[in-house]
């Protein structure tokens, strides 16, 4: 454990930040594959659960979440499974 006052501050910090990410992280994880299940189903509100999807992957990739390449990586995927499920 640190002994400077300003360490032990920014352990803190780090900690916060770290949990908040991960909450972020799961978010977008939980509503990717709830875009991809809508899809294989075939759900008449599937646009909306998809545009949900963006939103918050747009979201967490302005939180400084994720890396916007990663972010675009993530929207262009999703996209690219719910075209080619929809299609068949």
């Amino acid at each position: 454990m640190a002994n400077i006052k300003s360490k032990m501050t920014r352990i803190k910090t780090n900690e916060k930040a770290r949990v908040a990410n991960a909450m972020m992280k799961s978010r977008v994880r939980g509503a990717i594959k709830k875009a991809k299940i809508a899809s294989i189903e075939k759900n008449p509100k599937v646009k909306e659960i998809v545009s949900d999807a963006h939103k918050l992957i747009n979201t967490s990739v302005s939180k400084g979440v994720f890396h916007k390449n990663n972010g675009s990586r993530k929207s262009s995927r999703l996209d690219a499974f719910v075209k080619k499920s929809l299609a068949v």
